[in-house]
């Protein structure tokens, strides 16, 4: 993929490759429609000792299914992509890639859960690959402080299938001459890597559940206060403390302890409908889920706090692999809407100025957008002072309309879950469909309160519940309604009628 050096292991392995006594070809396909792009490197090697005297062998520019003897992947979407194309054989092609996730743009985009089954593709890539090796690239790389370049280099030694010995990988690498040790470390790393996945291969069982972990380290129940954890001790199954205190952490993040005690007050009132069930109290687990969420809406406050959070600027020059010494500048772009600005005045004056045509050409002139740089001292204390006025976020106008929704779908809820118990539980997943900020926010808000006010229609319906979750389901499908325009056209055509 874009930035991870494809082009120096090409390098490399054209070098190894005429050291070692071979014609070789070295092609590239550049692409752009996934992260920051990703290029397919084609090579094709013969040896010089098998040619006629005075000719050269006519070699392909591009891979042909069937003929590929060697596929590697630095990101196991890549090795999917791979396979689709029909580059990977049972026959012939030994498959090497790296376990790690970069999610592409069409599984970020996703309405819903857009994110593609690592274990499912690991057992489309053992069913098609003759051999296949895997492993995390990244982390060797990382441990071994060098380049994923030099761990994918080490990668194809150690699966000797190229048919050249150690020696001309080392020659490569130090011909380059940049870099040459950490390189070297790298590159031993993969192959010892590629060596311990052969002799114990991942099987579909083995494999890392799903999608990875979420690094949620800062909300615990052990980072809450003594009072929030007592009260979710005292008055909350087991099942159900681990869940309530990392939404509890959060929004005493987000906001402080009192609003974090409000949360559970209000989970309190649905908890009721789940105690005759303690072991498995789906209703409540799916409400406290969806309304930590909720609670936790995105303003321009939390925007400016999380930006400006401790630890932010270490995480960025992790990412972009800066060095001790190495300067590195960090612009934010920010554009908020005449609704965003508005939503954090008092309510009464925001109000009034959303319906004020003057006062909302005015505010106009302050949406064109501007970039803040967050790695300068006026650029921080700039978010830091937005950051700072979450304390008056409870007067603010987007506070009293989030908390106006929120108790109305609490207490729809509260209706329904004694007569439809299934019913309530999809409810309560609906809040999906409302998150981010700007038109993604209103399009979400549009789509949950079409669906909420079929509720009452669905409630006598024997499979209510399964049709409130297709349209949930049709609402997350694309960014228009179409489909969800669509599903509710046909639910009243067919069973709200009926019903």
């Amino acid at each position: 993929m874009g930035g991870q050096g494809g082009g120096v292991v090409t390098d490399w392995l054209v070098m190894a490759a005429r050291r070692a006594g071979y014609f070789v070809q070295a092609t590239s396909v550049p692409g752009v429609a996934q992260r920051t792009g990703a290029t397919i490197y084609y090579l094709e090697f013969f040896p010089r000792s098998d040619a006629p005297a005075g000719s050269q062998p006519i070699m392909a520019l591009m891979p042909n299914p069937g003929d590929v003897d060697i596929v590697v992947a630095s990101e196991w979407m890549e090795a999917g992509r791979a396979i689709n194309r029909g580059l990977v054989t049972k026959d012939r092609t030994t498959l090497i890639a790296s376990t790690h996730r970069d999610y592409t743009i069409g599984e970020k985009i996703a309405l819903g859960e857009g994110r593609a089954s690592s274990r499912e593709l690991f057992e489309v890539a053992s069913a098609a690959a003759a051999k296949l090796i895997c492993f995390d690239m990244v982390k060797v790389a990382e441990a071994a402080e060098g380049r994923i370049s030099a761990v994918i280099l080490g990668s194809i030694a150690g699966s000797a299938v190229l048919p050249w010995g150690i020696e001309e990988y080392h020659h490569a690498i130090k011909e380059s001459g940049v870099g040459v040790e950490a390189s070297l470390a790298a590159f031993e790393a993969g192959r010892q890597a590629v060596v311990a996945a052969s002799l114990q291969p991942l099987t579909a069982a083995a494999w890392p559940d799903n999608h990875g972990t979420i690094d949620s380290s800062d909300y615990t129940l052990g980072a809450v206060s003594p009072a929030l954890r007592a009260h979710i001790e005292s008055q909350f199954p087991a099942t159900l403390r681990e869940l309530l205190g990392m939404i509890a952490a959060r929004l005493s993040d987000y906001q402080d302890d009192a609003y974090a005690a409000l949360f559970l007050d209000r989970i309190e009132r649905v908890e009721v409908h789940d105690s005759a069930q303690p072991d498995d109290p789906r209703l409540t687990r799916a409400t406290a889920r969806s309304l930590g969420l909720w609670m936790s809406f995105e303003d321009v406050m939390r925007v400016a706090q999380v930006k400006t959070r401790r630890g932010r600027a270490e995480r960025i020059r992790r990412e972009v692999k800066a060095g001790p010494t190495d300067l590195v500048q960090v612009r934010e772009f920010v554009k908020p809407r005449v609704e965003e600005i508005c939503g954090t005045l008092p309510a009464t004056l925001g109000r009034w100025l959303l319906s004020s045509p003057r006062a909302h050409r005015l505010l106009t002139r302050f949406t064109a957008g501007r970039r803040i740089s967050t790695s300068t001292i006026s650029g921080f204390a700039l978010l830091r002072s937005l950051a700072a006025f979450r304390r008056f976020r409870r007067a603010s106008l987007r506070f009293e309309i989030e908390n106006q929704r929120i108790e109305t779908w609490l207490a729809q809820i509260a209706e329904i879950a004694p007569r439809n118990y299934d019913l309530a539980v999809e409810l309560a997943e609906c809040q999906t469909l409302v998150k981010g900020y700007g038109d993604t926010h209103e399009r979400g808000w549009s789509s949950f309160s079409q669906i909420s006010s079929l509720v009452p229609k669905l409630l006598a319906h024997p499979t209510g519940a399964a049709q409130l979750r297709a349209l949930r389901e049709a609402a997350l499908a694309d960014d228009t309604g179409t489909q969800l325009e669509r599903a509710i056209s046909s639910l009243r055509g067919r069973a709200l009628d009926a019903a």
